[in-house]
């Protein structure tokens, strides 16, 4: 299963989901389900993500060991 820090970061980052959504060319509801893990993000999508928060992919998203898909 994709886990991700993504609430994580925004909060940090004091942005909204909004805001997020504006800087990586996606909708709210999107990244609000990436928040929740129920939307694995595309590539570009997480590299967007990753690179609004300045940290490697790996520090937002990881596969979480131990668990079938």
């Amino acid at each position: 299963m994709l886990r991700n820090r993504v609430k994580e970061l925004r909060a940090r980052h004091d942005l909204t989901q909004n805001d997020l959504a504006k800087r990586i060319g996606a909708t709210r509801q999107t990244v609000g389900m990436i928040e929740k893990g129920d939307y694995a993000p595309s590539v570009t999508l997480a590299l967007k993500i990753a690179e609004t928060f300045t940290v490697p992919l790996e520090e937002v998203f990881w596969l979480e060991k131990g668990e079938e898909e």
